[in-house]
């Protein structure tokens, strides 16, 4: 624990980041885990999808360039709000952004070693199931076969590098915000206080 000079301890933040295709529900979650985690005390920021600011072509016209924006903003974002909040919540991580790259232009031998660590720096990785095909919210592309082969890049990435996260079930989607506050070991409801104590 460091003295940041302005009265507080720092401590490296908790980066959660939520991972998988487009349309399958990453924002919400993000949402409502950002939520839950203020009702714990916590300082909580979220790391938004960067994909949807970015001046290059996106979804199934992006390019290497566009990709390389993404991925090197999100970074950026992460780097940025780590140094102001206990939490962040991520809506995506480098390894989805290297997936739509990989689906665009193949891979890319030369960033993967930084890929492989910057996963490192996530404190839990949640991998959220296809449940439901994309609609249409004026950015996100609505083809399955896009949808779901990004996925399948997504799965493959994780599974050679042999990351470790939380598998949401494709069931019980009311009960996803509690598991991921019980692998955090983190109280899914905020504790009492006791007013006559």
């Amino acid at each position: 624990m460091l003295d940041t000079g302005r009265g507080r301890a720092y401590l490296a933040p908790m980066k959660i980041a939520f991972i998988g295709t487009h349309g399958v529900g990453k924002t919400t979650l993000c949402y409502e885990l950002a939520a839950a985690l203020k009702r714990l005390d916590l300082g909580v920021d979220l790391v938004k999808e960067v994909a949807r600011g970015c001046p290059l072509p996106i979804n199934r016209e992006t390019t290497d360039a566009a990709q390389n924006w993404i991925l090197h903003t999100q970074v950026a974002r992460e780097i940025e709000l780590s140094a102001a909040y206990d939490v962040i919540v991520c809506d995506r991580a480098v390894l989805d952004n290297y997936a739509y790259m990989v689906h665009a232009a193949g891979r890319r031998p030369e960033l993967e070693p930084f890929i492989r660590q910057w996963m490192g720096t996530y404190t839990l990785l949640v991998k959220v199931p296809v449940i439901a095909p994309p609609t249409f919210d004026g950015t996100r592309d609505t083809s399955v076969d896009f949808q779901l082969g990004i996925d399948r890049i997504i799965d493959q990435l994780l599974g050679e590098l042999a990351l470790p996260r939380l598998e949401l079930p494709a069931a019980g989607r009311d009960g996803w915000v509690a598991l991921v506050l019980q692998s955090l070991d983190l109280p899914v409801q905020p504790p009492q206080l006791d007013l006559f104590g």
